[in-house]
């Protein structure tokens, strides 16, 4: 293992689960103040514990960026609620995004967890992630943080307020970060048409660990693709 990989834990603040009212509030009141709380990822191999420092909002069928702006389907269903529960989608046929619910039943909004540092579990994370250069990479980017935590769609529609300890997803109050750091805001990676103007991405600001910035670029379709 590369030197600097095993890391003595840091504290996280405080453990207490957050309760379903943390979720049941508007999207955009929930998304920055989940950031510094804490994620908890329980696999066949331990615990891991992820303190959340970058977040973007989504609020459903209102939002032309979200996947609920269609309506329900299958792949989406989870974001219908109740709140407090994940959704989890595959992107671009690689990754796994990881998604907390919150809102009314049935309002279909949502919060994507875009980075975070790991603070315990490290180990697992790197042998899910062995190209990472450095700690901080380990869950720099939605893709990144789904593949460090072992994401998958087994996951979708797991409860995170549930009471057992044990539980594969959880998220503990951990630290207030507005509290005790400056929260930016922006907008939303990769989101473009109508979606592109809300400036709902949050982040700690200064902190290592949240990705870059990067706008939205339109794929080019195939020739063929545009024949009628």
């Amino acid at each position: 293992m590369t030197a600097g990989r095993d890391r003595t834990r840091r504290t996280t603040g405080d453990p207490t689960p957050l309760p379903r009212t943390f979720f049941d509030r508007p999207v955009l009141a929930v998304a920055p103040d989940l950031l510094g709380r804490t994620l908890v990822r329980t696999t066949d191999h331990g615990r891991m514990e992820l303190r959340i420092t970058e977040a973007e909002a989504y609020a459903g069928e209102t939002d032309p960026g979200s996947h609920a702006y269609r309506g329900r389907t299958t792949r989406n269903a989870s974001m219908f609620g109740p709140p407090g529960h994940a959704y989890v989608y595959f992107i671009y046929g690689m990754w796994w995004n990881l998604n907390l619910v919150c809102g009314p039943h049935g309002h279909a909004s949502g919060v994507l967890l875009r980075a975070g540092e790991i603070l315990e579990g490290e180990e697992q994370a790197w042998k899910r992630r062995p190209k990472a250069g450095r700690p901080a990479e380990l869950a720099k980017g939605p893709a990144r943080l789904g593949t460090a935590l072992g994401i998958d769609r087994s996951l979708d529609g797991t409860d995170l307020c549930g009471p057992d300890d044990g539980a594969p997803l959880r998220i503990l109050a951990g630290d207030d970060a507005g509290a005790a750091a400056t929260i930016r805001n922006g907008p939303r990676t990769g989101v473009g048409g109508d979606g592109a103007v809300h400036p709902w991405r949050f982040w700690i600001d200064g902190d290592p660990t949240v990705s870059p910035y990067r706008a939205h670029k339109p794929r080019r379709r195939r020739k063929d693709a545009e024949r009628p």
